[in-house]
């Protein structure tokens, strides 16, 4: 019976200790694996640049997100999160374990944002639509955007410097910095005007500043795609002529006021080199961050003998486009006819 005794304890003791092993093991399994994270189909954290570990903690918790912090915090300590906090932008998935999120962030797997912008009418305007999907603050960029340090940097002056910038859709992490925004516009900028376009720019005698510049006052013209590269044609035309442009665009950017709806006589005094009624030639930079599609229309412009156009009588945003002043006074006469029947002045 004693001998039984001896045997049956070691046992008993190596039963327990091999349950307490599995038990150690369960536990061990579950904070890594078993389900740590709830979460909406669109649910992100947001790691600002400089945040580390006790400030990573701070916001996981802040977030409500993960259901056990302690569990998560162990996880964390294992795998040595505390030395590794990237920032960015991280989407979170219902059911992700705490293993997931842990490599999720040492790994700095982010979610990429969109910048999205079509054609703007200002710099700052183009700060505050960065800012509102990247980390860097609007002021940072702004203050970038107006340095002429930064603009002769990359080749230009503070007239020609929002030529740099092309609208498009563009992917950005999150933590990306004022200067990042600035660099990756200038890489883009230099993606945009390839060989072709860079011929057909030298092609009509113009710089690719110049180029904006022209499909910036077609951009201010029209929002009729098809109707673009027409009204380039006239412009190059006058241009070719040694005429004065006569945009109208230009006189309220000289004007700074973007409310005037019709140019009068006093507008048409305004002494500015942005006055295309006073100063012969191109602008010194654009009046406004044109589209693809105005730049494109520049360069693909439409050969005719077309000098003038006028807005349509029937207000489609359509226009009649003359050879001579005379077609031109009788077109512009049946915009105003149709202007005093509408009731409009």
């Amino acid at each position: 019976m004693a001998k039984k005794k001896k045997v049956i304890i070691p046992l008993l003791i190596v039963f327990v200790l091999i349950v307490a092993g599995l038990f150690v093991a369960y536990k061990a399994y579950n904070y890594a694996y078993a389900p740590n994270v709830t979460a909406d189909s669109d649910t992100y954290i947001y790691i600002p640049t400089g945040t580390d570990y006790s400030g990573l903690l701070e916001i996981l918790k802040s977030s409500g997100n993960v259901t056990d912090m302690d569990s998560f915090e162990k996880v964390a300590d294992f795998k040595k999160l505390d030395q590794k906090v990237l920032p960015g932008k991280y989407k979170l998935e219902s059911g992700m374990s705490n293993n997931e999120l842990v490599n999720m962030l040492r790994s700095g797997r982010q979610t990429p944002v969109k910048v999205t912008f079509i054609s703007l009418r200002t710099l700052d305007i183009l700060a505050g639509k960065a800012a509102t999907n990247i980390e860097a603050d609007s002021a940072d960029i702004a203050v970038l955007l107006k340095d002429e340090e930064t603009a002769q940097k990359y080749g230009f002056n503070k007239q020609t410097f929002c030529s740099m910038f092309i609208p498009n859709t563009y992917e950005f992490w999150w933590n990306t910095s004022a200067e990042e925004f600035v660099q990756r516009m200038a890489d883009e900028y230099k993606k945009f005007w390839n060989d072709d376009r860079k011929a057909k720019a030298n092609a009509l005698g113009l710089s690719q500043s110049q180029v904006s510049t022209l499909a910036s006052i077609v951009e201010s013209e029209t929002q009729k795609n098809d109707e673009k590269a027409r009204i380039a044609g006239v412009y190059i035309n006058r241009l070719k002529k040694d005429w004065l442009l006569q945009a109208d665009p230009t006189v309220v950017f000289a004007a700074g006021d973007f409310t005037i709806k019709r140019i009068l006589n006093k507008h048409l005094e305004i002494n500015s080199p942005y006055n295309t009624y006073k100063y012969k030639g191109l602008p010194p930079g654009p009046i406004c961050i044109p589209s693809t599609t105005s730049i494109d229309a520049v360069l693909n412009y439409e050969h005719h003998n077309y000098m003038y156009f006028c807005a349509k009588e029937d207000f489609s945003g359509y226009h009649n486009f003359a050879t001579t002043n005379a077609q031109h006074e009788a077109n512009a006469r049946r915009y105003h006819d149709a202007l005093r029947k509408a009731g409009i002045r």
